[in-house]
């Protein structure tokens, strides 16, 4: 046989002197990180049975049910919203009265009904603003027109910011179309637009369409943390999803609103009235071990 000959022979599978191909090894499929949410809420409801359940129903025998009625157009909840950063909610109130007044549109006039849980008066009967003119006035001079509700400079910016970005995306500035959209998805669509966090882009969503978010603000996160529905080491963007973890999708707007009335009537973030508390059996800030 010829060389050549030779090694064709050597070169068939099987043939001597050929090493066996190394198998090949299984890879192991990855491990999903447990959910963090999830899983506080499991051992919540394993440690403290029923604490969820307790508050809720001890602050609706204090408040009363809290049915969700809509307040206004999504886009005058987003504006009002960012007013109410760091202010009183009637200062913001105030401030968007004078956006009414120095940029009127020709809509029909609107009433705000805020409802339980706000800590202002509503706003009186009045046509909305143009939010086309809001968008193109000047910075200077929108921050001398919401002057009233505080931080002027803050907040003209943030206003503009949030009007430009729905129209570049929208062509218009209406954001009926969220309500079309499942709750995180329509979060994660507001969150985008630059300065709309996730406190305030969960109340537009949940006051303008009734979608499942639970908006964190110091009151529900303080009443929250004093009892002990949340881990020690959570921050307050966290809480958000915590809450979407503990609650049932229709429990979230009582919930939001009867914490935020007991923050502000009752679990004081000084001297909390423990007397007038009907949480204060379960509740850790009185009683570390409280079942």
């Amino acid at each position: 046989m010829t060389e050549r000959a030779t090694e064709g022979v050597s070169a068939m599978p099987g043939a001597p002197g050929r090493r066996p191909p190394a198998p090949r090894k299984k890879l192991k499929p990855k491990r999903r990180k447990p959910n963090p949410y999830l899983a506080w809420a499991k051992r919540l409801e394993r440690t403290r049975p029923g604490i969820t359940a307790f508050t809720l129903e001890r602050l609706r025998g204090l408040y009363g049910p809290q049915p969700w009625v809509r307040r206004w157009d999504p886009t005058s909840e987003l504006v009002m919203t960012i007013l109410t950063q760091n202010s009183a909610d009637i200062n913001a109130e105030h401030a968007f009265v004078e956006l009414r007044r120095a940029y009127p549109s020709r809509r029909p006039p609107e009433r705000h009904t805020p409802g339980p849980g706000w800590g202002g008066v509503g706003l009186p009967e009045g046509v909305p603003p143009d939010w086309a003119l809001v968008d193109a006035a000047p910075l200077e001079e929108l921050v001398e027109v919401i002057r009233p509700g505080g931080l002027p400079n803050q907040k003209a910016k943030g206003i503009k910011a949030a009007l430009r970005s729905i129209h570049e995306a929208r062509g218009d500035y209406s954001l009926e179309f969220l309500g079309d959209m499942t709750a995180i998805d329509a979060r994660t669509w507001l969150t985008a637009i630059n300065g709309v966090g996730v406190k305030t882009a969960s109340v537009v969503l949940l006051f303008s369409f009734g979608l499942p978010l639970m908006p964190v603000d110091r009151h529900v996160e303080r009443v929250a943390r004093r009892v002990g529905l949340l881990p020690k080491k959570a921050n307050a963007e966290q809480a958000h999803d915590h809450f979407l973890a503990m609650l049932q999708p229709d429990e979230m707007h009582e919930a939001h609103v009867n914490l935020i009335r007991h923050g502000r009537l009752v679990c004081h973030a000084r001297n909390p009235e423990h007397d007038r508390c009907p949480l204060r059996e379960r509740c850790r800030f009185i009683d570390p071990k409280a079942p």
